[in-house]
């Protein structure tokens, strides 16, 4: 039998026993929670490296168009505005050479027409009559012909303009030439676009054009002039360039005014190089781009590089209306601004979404589904050739309950997923700029995105792509004042060199301080409806 006190000593030791035992369990689960932790903690991490390395792989290996596969084959193609083809449409070949409808040869082997006759229509034919030889003509008389047609090229070619003025002196020297005449008489000489230039205003259209149309830098526009005959400089083109910038810069500042007294603009940026001087190198500086949608017109806009939210409100002072643009910061300098109202782009709130489709596809799919419902009903608006009023009441029915359950649905998810994972950046980028989405609700005339600007940003890229960089920042500006006419002349539907070419030569006599003319009339609009209405259409 167990004496009292060693019962009381085994019991106490059983239940220091139990009390270690409790307190060693308390240990382990901590640690364990704590583990659980740290394991989630590396598995978002994780996370988010392989979608780093996804994005990474994508940039260096993967395509740059942000075209998407319906996502639903009932619904249309995001980006595919066309219609789809009919079945007895015309077929199209894979080099992009349209071709007729296949016919069948008696072989039993199908035949391919090419429309080289339409493709030929409106060229000017030089004919070359080719006579046989060695037979005596005489003997033969014509029954018919045969033609072929070939299509040739003939390069540019340069000529030198002289400008003759022919001297008049009086018949009678001893009498008196008329009051206020002189004695020998000669037509003043026509106002050249630069003084004592060698070069003529399509001369000066040109070297623009080459170098911002068609994005062949000075050095290469030397090497085609010297294959024309003519041995020019770069210093030469150069020499010519900053003035010819100055003469067309009255035209800019009234299309800036102009532009800034629309209603409706979209804004975007872009970089461009800029040699500095005392660094010796070229340093990262930024252009501002705004186009008036209705108007047509478009503006760049370069301030000593600065990317800040003060200089795109300098260049739009006095600006009421509607500013649509990207997410970037700068633009928020216009909240609560009298007048003027703030509209998101939803291609750049899709293109966040489709960068997390590696990451998270099924989340990522629902959002760009949903964008592609809103698209969808954008096509129909366009392919019904909707009024800006019914283009309204269809965006009220249709896609303000698609813009109310994406707004939720970014609400639920977001807390669902990592922050810094690509669809929590995605979020975290749109969900800020709904409310300025939904803008685009109250008028038709308001698109859905600034795709229109990135349009007319994109020249500008490929000449950057060539003349790599700006000497100084008054290259720079004048950058910005020969891109802004060239792209106002590619919304407006005119062919920049006519433009050019007429506008130069013409704007030494607006220029002059007693013609009374406006240079106004000399901006690409007003220049089309003046040359339309001189060559009206005939019916």
């Amino acid at each position: 039998m167990i004496q009292p006190d060693t019962m009381e000593q085994i019991i106490k030791s059983q239940q220091e026993q139990i009390t270690s035992l409790l307190t060693t369990n308390r240990s382990l689960v901590e640690a364990n929670e704590k583990l659980f932790k740290q394991t989630d903690t590396l598995q978002h991490k994780i996370q988010e490296l392989l979608s780093q390395i996804a994005w990474l792989n994508r940039q260096l290996f993967g395509r740059r168009s942000e075209k998407l596969a319906a996502l639903d084959p009932n619904q249309l193609s995001l980006f595919d505005s066309a219609p789809v083809a009919s079945p007895d449409a015309d077929t199209r070949d894979t080099s992009g050479n349209e071709i007729l409808p296949v016919k069948i040869r008696p072989d039993g082997k199908k035949k391919e027409t090419r429309r080289n006759r339409e493709l030929l229509e409106g060229l000017p034919v030089v004919e070359v009559v080719v006579e046989p030889v060695q037979v005596d003509l005489s003997l033969y008389r014509r029954i018919g012909e045969e033609r072929t047609r070939t299509l040739e090229f003939e390069p540019g070619k340069l000529y030198v303009k002289e400008t003759i003025r022919p001297k008049y002196g009086l018949k009678d020297n001893l009498s008196l030439p008329k009051e206020g005449e002189s004695g020998v008489v000669i037509a003043p000489l026509p106002p050249s676009p630069i003084y004592k230039c060698l070069a003529g205003s399509t001369m000066l259209a040109e070297v623009l054009l080459q170098k911002y149309e068609y994005h062949v830098p000075f050095y290469r526009q030397v090497k085609e002039y010297r294959h024309l005959g003519v041995r020019l400089s770069e210093s030469t083109l150069s020499g010519w360039f900053k003035p010819v910038c100055e003469l067309l810069k009255p035209l800019y500042d009234e299309l800036v005014q102009q532009v800034v007294g629309c209603n409706y603009v979209q804004a975007d940026e872009t970089t461009v190089r800029v040699i500095n001087k005392g660094k010796r190198k070229a340093d990262k500086e930024y252009l501002w781009m705004v186009r008036a949608v209705q108007e047509k017109w478009v503006i760049f806009h370069y301030d000593d590089g600065s990317r800040s939210g003060q200089t795109i409100k300098k260049l739009l002072k006095g600006f009421k209306g509607y500013l649509q643009s990207d997410g970037y910061s700068a633009y928020n300098v216009f909240e609560g601004t009298e007048g003027v109202c703030l509209i998101a782009c939803l291609a750049h709130i899709r293109r966040h979404f489709e960068q997390a489709l590696e990451e998270n596809r099924s989340l990522a799919e629902h959002a760009l589904k949903t964008i592609q419902d809103l698209y969808r009903i954008e096509h129909l608006a366009d392919s019904q050739k909707y009024t800006p009023e019914e283009r309204c009441e269809l965006r009220r029915h249709q896609s303000a309950p698609l813009l109310d359950s994406f707004e939720k649905w970014m609400e639920s998810t977001y807390i669902k997923v990592p922050p810094r994972s690509r669809l929590g950046q995605a979020i975290s980028y749109a969900y800020p700029l709904w409310p300025r989405m939904k803008t685009y609700l109250n008028d038709g005339c308001i698109k859905i995105d600034n795709n229109l600007a990135e349009n007319a940003i994109r020249p500008l890229t490929l000449s950057r792509k060539n003349f790599l960089f700006c000497g100084n920042h008054e290259a720079a500006e004048n950058t910005a004042i020969i891109c802004s006419l060239l792209a106002t002349c590619k919304a407006q539907e005119i062919n920049p060199r006519e433009w050019l070419n007429d506008v130069i030569a013409q704007l030494p006599h607006y220029l002059a301080k007693s013609s009374g003319k406006n240079v106004r009339d000399l901006l690409p609009d007003a220049w089309k409806l003046k040359k339309s209405n001189e060559n009206p259409i005939e019916v």
